[in-house]
């Protein structure tokens, strides 16, 4: 089983579940239908990496605010990359089929390490960097739901176990990226910035 850092502590989540269209712009930069209810699908254990690497020309990055759970609570927070295979994603849902095999191949989850949360959830907001140039920024605000109704709504239909990862959605300015591209991934608390974390893009 794959695992991440917490507090400096290995740590095995039995699975990442992913918050989807959970931002007006982005929503409308992939010209996708406002869904009517929160949307919910699962990456796999199998799916976590701490490392970033090229997976073909169709493989897009979207930065997202992660969150640990520990007693049906959030008790960490990250920073991730949700890769999505788009070309299969597309094929996937003009038929009406699951998207697993566009969301869920293996290092498509790349984490940052996570670190005990303090503070008002609703002081967090999140930056990403490509190549030094500013691509995504995402506030609480910007959230259609926000973490405590992630919560709720997860839990009303799947069991939260202690160290699973909730990533939150991704804002708008996904895109492509290639072998050696330099990324960075910021969390604030306020002002405060509290996690960063750099990639350069590796050749599987």
């Amino acid at each position: 089983m794959q695992q991440i850092n917490f507090n400096n502590k290995k740590v095995t989540p039995s699975k990442i579940i992913c918050i989807g269209r959970n931002y007006v712009k982005h929503i409308k930069e992939l010209n996708n239908e406002t869904p009517d209810s929160m949307v919910v699908f699962n990456k796999t254990n199998s799916a976590l990496s701490s490392e970033l690497y090229y997976i073909n020309e169709n493989t897009r990055f979207e930065g997202e605010i992660c969150f640990l759970i520990q007693n049906k609570k959030i008790a960490g927070i990250g920073f991730g990359l949700d890769l999505t295979d788009a070309k299969v994603q597309k094929k996937m849902k003009e038929k009406g089929l699951p998207w697993e095999r566009a969301k869920s191949f293996d290092k498509s989850a790349v984490l940052s390490d996570f670190i005990e949360f303090e503070g008002n959830i609703e002081d967090i907001r999140m930056e990403l960097f490509l190549n030094t140039k500013l691509i995504q920024e995402a506030t609480y605000d910007l959230m259609i739901y926000k973490p405590n109704e992630m919560l709720k709504e997860i839990d009303s239909f799947m069991s939260l176990e202690d160290n699973d990862i909730i990533m939150s959605g991704t804002p708008k300015g996904v895109g492509y990226y290639k072998v050696n591209d330099n990324f960075t991934g910021k969390i604030y608390n306020k002002n405060k910035l509290v996690l960063t974390i750099d990639w350069q893009v590796k050749s599987l």
